[in-house]
């Protein structure tokens, strides 16, 4: 049994949750994910690593309430436990030193798996920007954590609420066309919106990382229900 030590509602149905996993908070790493379980007859639930403290042995977690397994979830209390915190499952991201910069591009709550990957390009010396997108102010999630280590956060709403009003790639496009030199982008979203972030990458020639969710089972390439098609070639999403 895992506890929850610490729950917080970001937002209309986004919820934080710090779980005390001591073996996840050692070894965990920027990329990776975990599998949950809220009970011991529950669904098996993938969620990023969105942060971790090592000291604390703790690891965070951020995700939107939208089917029966979330909403189970959601309803556990500070000093409650989940039944079973799987991990750290997945490979790493590679997040060697760049020359010039990297841009993240966030959608909503990828947001939050995005701030890790930041974080460390940031203390490996390399100079980062992100663009965080919601579809209002209150959607806008870990903006002033990123600020921290980001040199420029830009923001952009459906609403127009905070920052452009428009989407995150309108932003990047503008970036773009203003001669802004950038070695990669990585985004994490809705899949439209990773597919759109490409569409603006790609004649830019800017090398992209996107994350691809598909339905996961056992997490580990086992039952090869992640498949996906990249290049023409099969792999396993976990």
């Amino acid at each position: 049994m895992y506890p929850i030590v610490r729950k917080e509602k970001l937002a209309d149905n986004i919820i934080l949750m710090d779980i005390k996993a001591p073996r996840v908070a050692k070894e965990c790493l920027p990329g990776q994910f975990i599998i949950a379980k809220t009970d011991e007859v529950g669904e098996r639930i993938p969620l990023t690593i969105c942060d971790y403290d090592r000291e604390k042995e703790t690891v965070t977690i951020i995700y939107q309430v939208l089917g029966y397994s979330t909403t189970l979830l959601s309803q556990k209390k500070e000093g409650e436990y989940v039944a079973d915190f799987v991990g750290p499952l997945g490979v790493p991201a590679a997040l060697e030193k760049k020359e010039n910069k990297v841009i993240g591009v966030a959608g909503g709550v990828g947001a939050a798996p995005l701030y890790p990957q930041l974080r460390k390009l940031a203390e490996n010396g390399t100079k980062v920007d992100v663009i965080i997108g919601g579809k209002s102010k209150e959607y806008v999630l870990w903006a002033d954590k990123f600020r921290e280590f980001c040199e420029n956060v830009y923001v952009a709403t459906d609403d127009g609420s905070e920052g452009t009003k428009g989407f995150v790639t309108t932003v990047l496009q503008d970036l773009l066309d203003k001669g802004e030199v950038y070695d990669e982008c990585i985004a994490i979203g809705p899949l439209i919106m990773m597919k759109n972030v490409v569409k603006v990458t790609k004649p830019a020639d800017l090398h992209t990382m996107v994350s691809l969710n598909p339905i996961m089972i056992d997490g580990t390439g086992m039952c090869g229900g992640c498949r996906v098609t990249i290049g023409g070639e099969t792999k396993f999403a976990c």
